[in-house]
């Protein structure tokens, strides 16, 4: 199979920004992955946009991704424009990744953007809620809690679902799911690209407003708007190998309506795990889907970091932590790092290639050379409706 490396990697600063358009976001991640890369626009072959909720917030359909270039030198050129819920941006490298192995590119720019911010958090909320079938929606809010009414987060309500489970079946207590996002929290105050840069106690997350379950506010990833972009080159056309992270596995995978035998997240990550060559104790880090932060602990669960069941435990041994034995979400995860939705798996892969390259700073984790990245999102009642893994390394 044709190597396909990284060698770009840029984003804006995450957080809410109502007077920053589509268009600004974009090019300015753009243009740092360039840099980053050291190539021009011309040398770029192939963009593949993602964006999640820009029609229903801004009006912007069809063509963002030739909205967002247009002020740039990438007009003209190919142009793919995905979208696939909160896991838009890793199926675009998913995407990008096929078109260069196939042979039909060299060089492509895969960029995410969203922006959630200046419609008002119900707006936005709602447009999220897209992400689920919506001529089935009264039905899965009467699952959920029991009446035919709207709901204020949808996907918070599927989150308190899922962990009420698993703290049934692992014995998890709030307290746990406050201890990730107080890790986190502490990863985010050390990310100058993080929405949230305070370090939070677990008494404080504990303390903030409820949301729904369990779940309080500080548990819960933030409306936010963003851009990340990635440079991806065939390995004959990278020049700087130094600073190149190869891409190991790119795995893709769909909700099945009523659930599958496996969980769609396990039957992805093991698929990578497969294609890559590697298992978990190869790994030296991790950036995994924290829209919720119980889901953390599930996700390291099914990545293999621990037993079924001892997600908790894993998290009480520091394994988690930076200077742990398994980092996980050095970036502040979705957050305290933020979760503007099409951006959020390329900025995964960002976090993963700057660890891999040394260039964390506070956050760095010594020694990483191998990360994976667990992105999902959408809803295929009972399982997300889509799930990208990634898993890259310097060799």
């Amino acid at each position: 199979m044709r190597e396909v490396s990284i060698t770009g990697a840029g984003m804006t600063g995450f957080g809410k920004f109502p007077e920053v358009s589509l268009r600004e976001l974009g090019t300015s991640a753009i243009r740092e992955a360039l840099d980053d890369a050291g190539l021009a626009e011309s040398d770029v072959d192939l963009v593949v946009h993602a964006n999640a909720v820009a029609g229903l917030l801004t009006g912007q359909e069809m063509t963002r991704g030739q909205v967002v270039v247009s002020g740039t030198g990438l007009t003209g050129i190919p142009m793919i424009n995905v979208e696939n819920a909160c896991a838009g941006s890793s199926t675009a490298v998913h995407v990008a990744l096929a078109a260069i192995r196939s042979g039909a590119y060299q060089t492509a720019l895969v960029v995410g953007t969203e922006k959630m911010s200046g419609r008002g958090t119900a707006e936005a909320l709602g447009a999220l809620t897209t992400a689920a079938d919506v001529e089935r929606l009264a039905e899965f809010n009467r699952e959920l809690t029991g009446s035919d009414g709207p709901v204020d987060s949808f996907f918070m309500e599927i989150y308190a679902r899922t962990t009420a489970d698993y703290m049934a079946r692992s014995g998890a207590t709030a307290r746990d799911f406050a201890e990730v996002a107080a890790k986190n929290s502490v990863h985010g105050s050390l990310n100058p690209k993080a929405q949230y840069r305070t370090a939070r106690t677990p008494e404080e997350v504990l303390a903030s407003r409820a949301v729904a379950g369990p779940l309080t506010m500080l548990m819960c990833s933030p409306i936010a708007d963003g851009a990340a972009a990635l440079v991806l080159q065939a390995g004959e056309r990278v020049r700087d190998r130094a600073s190149a992270v190869r891409i190991r596995a790119s795995v893709l995978r769909s909700g099945i309506p009523g659930g599958g035998a496996v969980p769609l997240e396990q039957r992805t990550i093991d698929a990578a795990y497969a294609e890559a060559g590697i298992g978990p104790d190869d790994l030296d880090l991790a950036e995994v889907h924290d829209a919720a932060s119980p889901n953390e602990l599930v996700v390291c669960e099914e990545l293999g970091l621990c037993s079924p069941g001892d997600g908790p435990k894993l998290l009480a041994t520091g394994a988690t932590r930076l200077g742990g034995r398994i980092p996980v979400n050095t970036s502040g995860g979705l957050v305290s790092r933020g979760h503007p939705v099409g951006a959020t798996g390329a900025a995964q892969l960002v976090e993963l290639v700057t660890q891999i390259r040394g260039r964390a700073g506070a956050r760095q984790v010594e020694g990483a050379r191998i990360g994976i990245a667990e992105n999902a999102g959408g809803y295929t009642h009972p399982e997300a409706a889509a799930c990208a893994v990634t898993i890259v390394s310097k060799d």
